[in-house]
């Protein structure tokens, strides 16, 4: 029996990476005509503490920025996806790997593809990765895309015409 793919989902930072990896989801997406899902994930911004107060956010602000990233996300969406895909966006706020996999379990989805960007060393010590993270807890398979480092085609060619 082989796994229907009906609702894909799609992170996205904005950065190239995520916009390359939501070029090759619509591609992906149209061989087995399923529903597209972008989502964007706004990490709460906090203020330092007042300290009689504790730690505080400015809601006008924030409602501010949740408007800002939709027509963003919308924005990207109309530039980048067929009229023939059906998409919907959605933005949460949270710490991108829980809102991910918790918009996957919502919207029953079937298959994430999510950018890599490839941190190594020091920074994914201290960050870790969002996509390993999702890859580790979501509810359903995930295809984690990554592209290669600049130059490795040319590398890779050099050392094919080499053993020849």
């Amino acid at each position: 029996m082989e796994p229907e793919i009906k609702r894909v989902l799609v992170p996205i930072d904005f950065s190239d990476y995520s916009k390359n990896s939501l070029k090759y989801a619509v591609s992906f997406i149209k061989s087995f005509d399923a529903e597209l899902f972008l989502i964007y994930v706004i990490e709460p911004v906090i203020y330092p503490p007042d300290f009689s107060m504790g730690q505080i956010a400015i809601p006008s602000v924030d409602a501010e920025v949740d408007k800002r990233a939709f027509e963003e996300l919308e924005n990207l969406a109309k530039g980048e996806i067929p009229p023939d895909v059906k998409c919907k966006c959605i933005i949460k706020t949270g710490k991108p790997f829980i809102e991910i996999i918790d918009t996957a379990k919502q919207e029953d989805i079937d298959l994430i593809i999510i950018a890599s960007h490839g941190h190594t060393g020091v920074e994914h010590i201290l960050f870790g990765s969002t996509a390993e993270k999702v890859v580790r807890k979501a509810p359903c398979p995930v295809l984690s895309f990554r592209e290669p480092k600049k130059g490795y085609e040319f590398k890779e060619e050099l050392r094919k015409h080499n053993e020849e």
